[in-house]
């Protein structure tokens, strides 16, 4: 294991014993969420598709995972000073539930403009809430800054061996689920905002599927992880972008997942808003599930595949994956906004 850098974060690549032995640690706190098959047949050969519904996960998401996972190592004198963390809602929620499980206290970074709902349930955990302006604070600095006045422990949302080896949890499930129904995945497409997830997924598929190809799903504007592996180097997003998937909307890659997934993936697509909420509705008539924007990418970037309608830009990554799974990461949506957003359902 490799020193711990100055924040008490480890960054290292979790290994599949570190992940297996999350699962055991995460097991009484976090649900072993459904993996449904769809009714939409995907590409010309008549894929499978497959949605493990992390929607159905405590709090909403599948962010409880990495929290519960580092919350739950923490030593007694680090569960006395307490935590923080920054998010735009849904590793809010997860921190703070987390905190309140393991007997400390929790502060959450969050930006000015989050959704109302997703500040209010952090609040309902017991968190106290900051806000930062997203446009002109840059979130880890800002959140730096208070944990060093408050002598509090950071929790990030995936760049820190913990955390990761939380989220590959969700990795380990659905191979699990996938090999139950007599299932060989060929993909599996995961939204993809600080890369965590996808990096822990691609790490587990490494292991235990080498066939299965990982690819991340990003909003258009917000394809920093696509850009960045094309570079060779992170890059950002430009400032003032804008998109309905707020639970995604990163600077760019973080420095440890950005150097799982280069190697890894099999490739990083995009999706426009359009496409997001075609997801939603469709989630929501065939799975009867409501999923947030951000956690609805990865099947938005299955049904492209389903109709053809990007036939450029997925054509030379899909190579015919004929069963494929994808992530809904959370559900955490107020009804008003889902309600505008979907308008009539069928």
């Amino acid at each position: 294991m490799s020193d711990a850098a100055p924040d008490g974060c480890i960054l290292e690549a979790p290994d599949l014993n570190d992940i297996r032995a999350a699962a055991e640690r995460i097991s009484s706190q976090c649900v072993r969420t459904p993996f449904l098959e769809m009714e939409t047949a995907t590409g010309r050969n008549r894929s499978r598709l497959f949605a493990k519904a992390e929607t159905l996960q405590r709090t909403g998401a599948f962010k409880l995972r990495g929290a519960i996972n580092r919350i739950a190592q923490l030593s007694v004198c680090e569960r006395t000073r307490g935590v923080i963390a920054y998010s735009s809602g849904n590793h809010a929620q997860a921190v703070a539930l987390a905190a309140r499980l393991y007997d400390t206290r929790a502060t959450i970074v969050m930006p000015s403009d989050a959704p109302i709902n997703k500040i209010e349930r952090t609040r309902s955990y017991g968190a106290d809430v900051i806000f930062y302006d997203r446009q002109t604070q840059v979130r880890e600095d800002f959140c730096a800054k208070i944990a060093h006045e408050g002598n509090l422990v950071l929790v990030p949302p995936s760049e820190d061996q913990r955390a990761l080896a939380g989220a590959g949890t969700v990795a380990l499930e659905i191979f699990e689920q996938a090999a139950e129904l007599g299932v060989t995945l060929d993909a599996i497409l995961v939204p993809c905002g600080g890369g965590g997830l996808t990096a822990a997924t691609a790490l587990v598929a490494e292991q235990l599927s080498p066939t299965t190809k990982i690819f991340g799903v990003e909003p258009v504007h917000f394809d920093d992880t696509e850009r960045s592996i094309k570079d060779g180097q992170r890059v950002a997003n430009a400032p003032g972008a804008q998109t309905i998937c707020d639970a995604i909307m990163t600077d760019q890659p973080g420095a440890l997942t950005f150097s799982i997934n280069q190697p890894r993936l099999a490739g990083v697509l995009t999706v426009t808003d359009e496409d997001v909420v075609r997801a939603m509705k469709t989630a929501f008539n065939q799975l009867k599930l409501v999923v947030e924007p951000g956690g609805s990418v990865g099947l938005a970037a299955a049904l492209q595949l389903a109709d053809q309608d990007n036939a450029k830009q997925v054509e030379s990554k899909r190579d015919h994956a004929k069963s494929i799974a994808v992530v809904l990461t959370g559900g955490n949506i107020d009804t008003q906004r889902f309600r505008t957003l979907l308008g009539p359902t069928e």
